[in-house]
């Protein structure tokens, strides 16, 4: 019975992840590369600056949630197995080519987030705790009443992806690292020993969940700098030791990324699995394109959208460009044997590092799995509940933190092939929808980034004057005055740039 049922699954994964979802995917990051004059690029240095600020303390606010915990929940939900176990999956199953696309999909990917992030600030609406935007706000607020549909099936795509990418996904990961250290001591694996450890984090995600955004944003600011930070330090030590095979392993990428089929023996055939299977993990660790980072960004206080979006560049930088690529050199560089068609999860990356280590680096990567799977728990437990407000009213938040943590329990008895293939299929269903948005959308975005590159350049005006101007008409009932001016909304140090009202923005002039 459950041969079949992962079988109907991978039927189904595959028609979701087909050519035309790759291609809008691509296609959708192109377009707001040229819309925007490649922001992942021209903004970079930008993005450094302010990431670096926000890291040291600097630009830290007072009080609500500040940007750089908005973007430590993101990167709690982004920074997960996916960058371990996710990666493992990607070479053996699409061949080291796969980690190539990866790369292709992650450049594009940075824009994608970068425009995701801007919106959801554009088209945030207050509520009496704080803020509340992502895709299915700013496919109402910015399309119309007429898409409403469209924003409710994202918002229901993101409950069931909340329950299986963000949850049971990274349970099952947590405690196949548990295993190996338990395996290691001599210890023996069993059912109960698992549905133990998912019964501890299921207490552990409902005490959290239940303390709203701030908490998790607290948790995570605090969480996943430590554990990203003691990841890269690991794999790291690793690469200096082999830096004499990065030059093969980085051949094996590029030549795999063409020639699949050379490179692993015949086990990859096509150039079309290699490029699928690396968008598909692309997308599932960095999540750009699925709109998700966006509900957690649009809770910061800023004063321009662009600029938590310089933040949604980083997340996808730091997650792909940075932790897959080390997981992935760390793998190739190691004299393992590689299961080609198969999904090996954690172990083959945890076998990778004891070449180096010893077995005894099994308990410190489990570590790290532990710290990367429960940031992301909380982190997908604040996006389902918010995708679960937006469907059903702010009283469901109770509710849901109550499932999400009963979903733990299953995590851990479930199997990795199943979680896997269900979590990347309702991935590719919360694409869909959040890239036609982000492409009917992309004039805003441009409107938006070439108002704050004239703000970088010269210094003057803020959100709080350009927002009003012809070319971006908003609310009618906000009074703020031009640049240069005196008025009524001058000087706010936090002005309240989000929609209050379920109409569209006017897109007229922003071509």
């Amino acid at each position: 019975m459950k041969s079949h049922v992962l079988n109907a699954l991978k039927t189904v994964n595959g028609l979701v992840w087909g050519l035309p979802t790759l291609l809008l995917i691509l296609g959708v990051g192109v377009l707001l590369s040229l819309r925007t004059g490649f922001a992942q690029v021209a903004l970079f240095p930008a993005a450094l600056r302010s990431f670096g600020r926000k890291l040291t303390g600097k630009d830290r606010t007072a009080d609500g949630v500040s940007p750089f915990q908005a973007l430590c929940t993101a990167l709690a939900a982004t920074v997960g197995t996916g960058n371990l176990a996710g990666v493992a999956g990607a070479i053996t199953l699409g061949g080291p080519g796969a980690i190539f696309w990866m790369w292709v999909c992650a450049f594009f990917g940075m824009v994608t987030k970068y425009a995701e992030v801007v919106l959801a600030l554009r088209h945030r609406v207050r509520e009496r705790d704080g803020y509340a935007g992502g895709p299915m706000y700013l496919i109402r607020q910015g399309l119309g009443e007429k898409w409403r549909p469209m924003a409710a099936a994202y918002a229901l795509f993101g409950v069931f992806a909340a329950f299986g990418v963000g949850n049971a996904t990274q349970i099952n990961a947590f405690v196949s690292g548990v295993n190996d250290v338990q395996t290691y001591f001599g210890l023996p694996v069993t059912d109960r020993g698992n549905l133990f450890l998912g019964a501890v984090v299921a207490m552990l995600v409902w005490l959290l969940l239940r303390g709203g955004a701030g908490r998790i944003g607290r948790t995570a600011e605090k969480l996943v700098p430590l554990a990203a930070c003691f990841y890269l330090l690991l794999g790291l030590g690793a690469l200096i030791v082999r830096a004499n095979r990065i030059p093969d392993a980085l051949r094996l990428i590029l030549q795999g990324a063409f020639a699949p089929k050379a490179v692993t023996g015949g086990f990859v055939g096509s150039m079309v699995t290699a490029i699928g299977v690396g968008a598909s993990r692309g997308v599932f660790t960095n999540e750009a394109g699925m709109g998700t980072a966006s509900i957690a960004h649009a809770s910061a206080l800023v004063d321009h959208p662009a600029e938590q979006g310089l933040l949604g560049i980083m997340e996808v930088f730091l997650d792909t460009i940075v932790i897959c690529t080390m997981t992935a050199l760390v793998i190739l560089t190691s004299p393992e044997a590689l299961p080609y068609g198969t999904d090996p999860g954690v172990r083959l990356t945890t076998r990778a590092f004891a070449d180096v280590y010893g077995d005894w680096i099994c308990i410190p990567i489990a570590l790290s799995l532990c710290c990367f799977a429960f940031a992301t728990v909380l982190g997908w437990g604040l996006y389902g509940a918010r995708c679960a407000q937006y469907l059903l009213g702010k009283p469901v938040w109770k509710s849901f933190a109550f499932v999400q943590a009963a979903v733990s329990l299953l995590g851990a008895i479930l199997g990795t092939g199943l979680v896997w293939t269900l979590s990347e299929t309702v991935n590719g269903l919360m694409a869909i929808p959040n890239l036609l948005a982000l492409a009917l959308l992309s004039p805003e975005v441009r409107a938006l980034t070439k108002e704050y590159q004239c703000r970088l350049r010269s210094a003057g005006g803020t959100y709080e004057h350009i927002h009003q101007r012809q070319s971006l008409r908003t609310l009618a009932h906000a009074e703020i005055s031009p640049a240069g001016r005196q008025g009524p909304g001058a000087g706010h140090p936090h002005p309240s740039f989000e929609h209050r009202s379920a109409g569209p923005a006017d897109p007229s002039g922003l071509f």
